[in-house]
C-alpha cells in the first residue's frame, strides 16, 4: 500500500491535471483511493465526475457568545479582546463571529460567567464515487480556518477505507504553498511528487517545496510542465534537482490537449491519449 502525494510550491503549475491523469492511468490496476487535500479550492471532483455519497459537517474551531439575561455590562470582555471583536450597541455588548479569533480570554475574564465557547461549522467533508476509484475531499467555508485539520480528517477517513479493502494506492492531490494544509498532506506519505513550471515563481517555490519535503523527511521526485515555454527555466529546474540529489522523473510540453481536456472535464490521458502531453505523463506514471 502507497502513498503519494502530488504537490506545487504555487497554483497554476498543472498540479491537478497531473493528478487526475494519475488516477486515470492508475484505474486500471488494483484498488485505488482518491483524495483532495486542497480544502480550500478543490476542483479535482471535476475531472474525475465525481458523484456524492456522502456528506459529513466539519467543526473545526470555536467562536465566543454572550449570554445577555446574565450579563451585566461591565465592559470587561471588551477590555480583554485583542481583536477588537467586541462592540457595544446601545448598551448591549455583542462579538462580531468575524473577527473572534475563539482565544476565549473573554469567557476567563467575565465576572458574571456570561460568555461561553460554540463549536462552529468550517466547511464540509465528502465521499465520492468515480470510475478510478473511492474519492475522498473536502471544502472549507470562506474566511474559516483550521485547513490543516480539516485535510487530517479527509486523509484520515481515506486511510481507514484504503486499509478496510487491503487496498494498493492512495493518490492525493496536494494544496500549493508549503503552510498547514501542505504538511497535513505530505504526513504518512511514500513520496511526494512536485509539479513545476519553468517560471521565476516557479523555480522560487519549487525550492521552498522541496525544502519542506526535506525537513520532513519526506522522499521527493520532480516533473516539469509546460517545459518548453522557458528553456533557460527549466534548466535552472535541472541544475536545481541536480545538486540537491532529486529524480527528475520527466518534463511535459505545453499542449492545449490539457485545457481542452479541462473543458471537457476528463483527465487529459483518456480524453487524448495520443498527445504530446497524454504520452509523457504516461512516461513519468510508468
Amino acid at each position: 500500500m502507497k502513498q503519494i502525494v502530488i504537490l506545487s510550491g504555487k497554483g497554476g503549475t498543472g498540479k491537478t491535471s497531473l493528478s487526475a491523469a494519475f488516477a486515470h492511468l492508475a484505474g486500471t490496476a488494483g484498488k485505488n483511493v482518491l483524495v483532495d487535500a486542497d480544502v480550500d479550492a478543490a476542483n479535482l471532483e471535476l475531472l474525475l465526475k465525481a458523484q456524492r455519497v456522502k456528506e459529513e459537517a466539519f467543526m473545526g474551531g470555536s467562536i465566543a457568545l454572550i449570554d445577555h439575561e446574565h450579563c451585566s455590562g461591565c465592559g470587561t470582555c471588551q477590555e480583554v479582546c485583542r481583536f477588537d471583536a467586541v462592540s457595544q450597541d446601545n448598551g448591549k455588548f455583542l462579538i462580531d463571529p468575524v473577527a473572534c479569533d475563539g482565544c476565549a480570554a473573554c469567557v476567563y475574564a467575565c465576572p458574571e460567567k456570561a460568555i461561553s465557547m460554540e463549536e462552529q461549522q468550517a466547511g464540509e467533508w465528502y465521499v465520492s464515487e468515480t470510475e478510478f476509484g473511492d474519492f475522498y475531499h473536502a471544502h472549507l467555508f470562506p474566511a474559516q480556518e483550521n485547513s490543516g485539520k480539516l485535510v487530517a480528517l479527509v486523509k484520515r477517513q481515506a486511510q481507514q477505507a484504503l486499509e478496510e479493502m487491503e487496498g494498493d494506492l492512495m493518490l492525493v492531490d496536494g494544496p500549493p504553498g508549503i503552510g498547514c494544509p501542505v504538511i497535513s498532506a505530505i504526513s504518512g506519505a511514500d513520496v511526494v511528487l512536485i509539479v513545476t513550471e519553468p517560471s521565476l515563481a516557479g523555480i522560487h517555490d519549487l525550492e521552498r517545496v522541496l525544502g519542506t519535503a526535506d525537513y520532513f523527511q519526506v522522499p521527493a521526485w520532480v516533473c516539469i510542465n509546460k517545459v518548453d515555454l522557458y528553456p533557460e527555466g527549466a534548466e535552472r529546474i535541472k541544475e536545481i534537482c541536480q545538486d540537491l540529489g532529486i529524480t527528475l522523473l520527466g518534463e511535459i510540453p505545453y499542449d492545449l490537449a490539457i485545457p481542452r481536456a479541462m473543458s471537457a472535464g476528463e483527465p487529459v490521458t483518456s480524453f487524448d491519449p495520443g498527445s504530446d502531453a497524454s504520452r509523457q505523463i504516461g512516461i513519468i506514471w510508468d
